[in-house]
């Protein structure tokens, strides 16, 4: 098969590289040059260049660790009780304060948690709380105006 220009720059690109490396000497690199830019045949390029890896070796770059204090910090866990106690004082709205009680007992139990493990969520674990403690305040109201309502109508 007939070479290309192109066939035969890319046959001078890996002489040039075998060159930079220091595979071939400068006199044997410039007659593979003249023999590359006369060559008529691809196997006549692939004659030139079998002796050479098919362009630049590459290097292995030194693998050096990060040290710890440039890594990011891990981001700690979200305590799951804290989750739960954000998710039942939410619905204390839409379910009228009936997960009020389970909003503040998992509330406090995830502060408590929080503390002896370091885990994360805090905001959630407090918003549960005081969803949960309006809606207990809400139905204690709610409650005692239905017990003075009830006694002063007799």
């Amino acid at each position: 098969m007939l070479a290309s220009h192109a066939d035969r720059e890319r046959a001078v690109d890996v002489l040039r590289a075998g060159y930079g490396e220091g595979r071939l000497e400068k006199g044997e690199f410039d007659k593979r040059v003249e023999r590359a830019y006369a060559a008529r045949t691809v196997g006549e390029l692939a004659l030139l260049v079998s002796d050479l890896p098919l362009g630049p070796v590459p290097q292995p770059a030194p693998v050096t660790a990060v040290p710890r204090t440039f890594l990011p910090a891990p981001r700690p866990r979200a305590n799951g009780k804290a989750v739960g106690a954000a998710v039942c004082g939410l619905l204390c709205v839409p379910t009228f304060g009936f997960t009020g009680i389970p909003a503040v007992i998992l509330g406090h139990a995830a502060r408590a948690e929080m503390e002896r493990t370091g885990e994360s969520g805090d905001g959630l674990a407090l918003t549960g709380l005081v969803f949960g403690w309006l809606s207990i305040a809400a139905w204690s109201v709610m409650m005692t105006l239905l017990v003075a309502v009830g006694l002063a109508s007799g």
